[in-house]
């Protein structure tokens, strides 16, 4: 049997990423989430804690990182975790608060849905719909999130490669939802002095490849406080247009990923330092 080598480019062709790809939108996306816009020459910057756990907590550390720069709020309101027997988040109830705390302070909303089930539910309260990274390639969650009109945050898999990242979106993407950002959050490699390794490289790659907006997530990216403010410059210096950062008024009693939350004054701290790298690389940050 002879095989067409045409048949075969052209079968190899059409299974390429093609709405993500740069040249089908050269002059790149811009992502409202709420009149807050990701993809322009404005940082955003996302800082929150990891997990919603009581009232006081959230509004406390929102009110903190609004005031010193953040523009949209982060924080889980149901969250993937590694134990069974670990704080699995506050459900419904934490986005009730998350909504609660919209009102008081203006942020737009970033929260996790990891469910084909609880889309409709996390898409009345949140302004944007996070795919974490456990979930980058639940291919039946990202055809449900991808039919909502929500900004999605799509984050990069653990042992993703770039082009599965891509294909990721580009399922987001098929479904009709162009607004998408990508967040790089490090991957796993051998190296064991941090959690993961924060792959800086693909910042400059997913620019060169995709016309999508692309931040950073420095908490996740090395798991370790010391190290969050010092790869979110980094970040910013990359290219990054704009941060996740996880943020804790009382971290030590945080019940989900306290050794990498920032304390609200080195979440200040940092962002007086990011502000000196953005103005170097003719960017600002941008605030509400």
């Amino acid at each position: 049997m002879k095989i067409d080598a045409h048949c075969i480019e052209t079968t190899i062709k059409s299974n390429e990423p093609e709405l993500v790809r740069l040249s089908a939108k050269p002059e790149g996306t811009i992502v409202d989430v709420n009149g807050v816009k990701i993809g322009g020459k404005e940082i955003v910057i996302m800082a929150g804690p990891c997990a919603v756990e009581s009232e006081v907590q959230l509004s406390e550390t929102a009110r903190s990182v609004r005031a010193q720069g953040a523009s949209i709020l982060r924080g889980g309101a149901f969250k993937p975790r590694t134990s069974p027997y670990n704080f699995q988040g506050l459900g419904v109830e934490g986005l009730e608060m998350l909504e609660r705390t919209r009102k008081e302070t203006g942020m737009p909303v970033v929260t996790e849905v990891m469910d084909t089930r609880q889309v409709e539910t996390v898409a009345r309260y949140a302004d944007m719909l996070q795919i974490g990274s456990r979930n980058m390639q639940n291919f039946p969650l990202l055809k449900e999130v991808g039919l909502t009109s929500k900004p999605i945050l799509l984050k990069r898999g653990m042992m993703a490669t770039i082009d599965e990242y891509l294909y990721a979106a580009e399922y987001l993407l098929s479904q009709g939802n162009s607004q998408v950002v990508l967040c790089e959050r490090g991957i796993r490699t051998f190296e064991s002095s941090t959690r993961y390794t924060l792959d800086l490289n693909a910042i400059p790659v997913l620019k060169q490849r995709t016309h999508l907006p692309v931040i950073v997530d420095p908490s996740h990216g090395t798991g370790i406080r010391s190290l969050v403010a010092t790869m979110a410059g980094a970040a910013i210096a990359a290219g990054a247009d704009g941060l996740l950062t996880e943020v804790h008024f009382k971290p030590e009693e945080a019940l989900s990923d306290g050794s990498q939350s920032l304390y609200p004054e080195q979440f200040g701290e940092m962002m007086r330092n990011i502000r000196k790298i953005a103005e170097a690389v003719s960017r600002n940050i941008h605030s509400l």
